[in-house]
């Protein structure tokens, strides 16, 4: 059933309909696209005159700051009047010059407003092109009636409301991709936002393809074009110009939209504990807690060897540490192929570093060469009954055939199921599953094995079959 709003809520819904970029244009709430708070939002920019003087009836109308926002207005689209179309369509938005928070008290103020929403959207803008940890650089956040852009670099301010709110139980935090986001929000203020809403991975879960972007579920669920030539702004900047920030502020603001279809899609569809399976990674702080001693997992598939391996996780283990400290990127320390080549040809000299065409000349007589020469040996003292399990090389002579079939039969549960297929399994899953029934993947654990796992093994057996039927894959059982 569509939820419908009243008068005391109409003035909050023509609040959010300003354009984004437009703000002296109408709202165009009279398309069914054009509710539930869509839109670039700000609570000074529109016009309340008419509705104070009366215009929606006997009962007054309040500043949409003031607006509460029931439970009844959860889901997008809902139906408007004829006589409340027209008079939304009268309200004008008059433009202004947007603007950051900049003081703590302004953010502390802005926090408990958002925290008596039942849900808000994040973003955040950063730099790490030169550096190991991201500078953040913005902060959007928006509630139901009002959006605002924070400036983490101002001199003055405190973040600290900020966090408080990121981890207020009563209040979701909706973000698009959130790995990044989180990263910042843990290696500042060590915390991960819950309860926490991710709307690419739900839209994942609701069949939307795998990664989709967040213009895509904006044009979808909003209406809304996203103007993408300030993309690739030095958010680090300032001043940032009103296009900037209305770029910015359109990450959140449209973001509500998104996520008030998608919480109801997965709610429908029943999976949200398919929803819920997915953000345990992204919820858990071992996710963001990068230790040097783990490094070396990023490359672990590159060796083939123990004593290579052993080498590489002191190596690796060393590179990170480096990295951290200068904070600077890792391949400005050593790249990658780097890496790999020191722990296969494992040097212990100045003289057979020299001979690595990896490494930079004279590498050898720098202070991160004698330091390298240190951490090689350490992994070569290594005991090789400590070390890790390698991991095995990939299925060949015909087991690649079977990865080929487990793909399309993905493929065609996938599609049955309206699942991106990369929620149910990775491709190194397929393979390791090729080659053992009983591995310990997670596409043979749960939901995922009552949905695909069961029909996998039996494919593998001979049980079913993959057929053509009228133009489409389908399994088939086998008598």
């Amino acid at each position: 059933m569509v939820p419908q709003i009243d008068e005391q809520h109409a003035a909050m819904v023509a609040n959010a309909m300003a354009p984004a970029g437009k703000p002296g244009d109408l709202a165009d709430v009279g398309r069914p696209e054009g509710a539930a708070c869509v839109g670039t939002v700000t609570v000074h920019d529109v016009s309340l005159e008419s509705a104070r003087k009366g215009a929606w009836g006997a009962r007054p109308v309040k500043d949409c700051s003031e607006t509460e926002f029931s439970e009844e207005n959860r889901l997008p689209s809902p139906a408007l009047s004829a006589g409340m179309i027209g008079l939304l369509r009268r309200l004008r938005y008059q433009r202004r010059n947007m603007s950051m928070i900049t003081e703590t008290a302004e953010l502390a103020a802005l926090c408990q407003r958002l925290a008596g929403y039942p849900f808000v959207t994040v973003d955040t803008e950063f730099l790490r092109e030169t550096t190991y940890y991201p500078k953040l650089c913005l902060i959007q956040l928006a509630g139901p009636a009002e959006a605002a852009i924070v400036d983490p670099l101002a001199p003055s301010i405190d973040l600290s409301p900020f966090f408080a709110l990121m981890k207020d139980e009563a209040v979701v935090k909706a973000f698009h991709a959130a790995r990044q986001d989180l990263e910042i929000i843990w290696n500042l203020g060590r915390l991960v936002p819950a309860p926490m809403f991710d709307t690419q991975v739900a839209a994942m879960v609701c069949g939307y393809g795998d990664s989709v972007s967040y213009e895509q579920l904006a044009n979808d669920f909003a209406k809304a074009r996203i103007d993408k030539s300030s993309r690739f702004t030095d958010w680090s900047r300032r001043p940032l110009t009103n296009q900037q920030l209305a770029y910015a502020e359109s990450d959140v603001t449209h973001l509500r939209a998104v996520y008030l279809a998608l919480k109801s899609q997965v709610e429908a569809q029943g999976r949200s504990d398919w929803l819920a399976d997915e953000m345990a990674i992204l919820a858990a702080p071992s996710t963001y807690d990068l230790q040097p001693a783990d490094a070396w997992q990023r490359l672990k598939g590159r060796v083939r060897k123990p004593r290579e391996l052993a080498v590489l996780m002191d190596v690796a283990a060393w590179r990170e540490r480096e990295a951290q400290a200068r904070d600077v990127p890792r391949s400005r320390v050593l790249k990658d192929d780097a890496v790999v080549d020191i722990a296969v040809r494992a040097p212990k000299t100045a003289e057979a570093m020299a001979d690595l065409r990896s490494l930079p000349k004279g590498f050898e007589r720098s202070r991160a060469g004698a330091e390298l020469l240190e951490a090689v040996a350490r992994g070569l003292d290594r005991d090789p009954k400590t070390l890790p399990a390698l991991d095995r090389p990939r299925m060949r002579n015909g087991g690649g055939g079977t990865v080929d079939l487990l793909k399309v039969l993905l493929r065609v549960v996938a599609d049955q199921a309206r699942v991106a297929p990369k929620i149910i399994a990775t491709v190194d899953e397929l393979d390791d599953l090729a080659a053992d029934d009983a591995a310990d993947v997670a596409c043979m654990k749960g939901w995922r094995r009552e949905l695909f796992g069961e029909k996998a093994l039996a494919l593998k057996h001979g049980h079913i079959a993959l057929a053509l039927s009228k133009g489409e894959v389908i399994a088939k059982d086998l008598p």
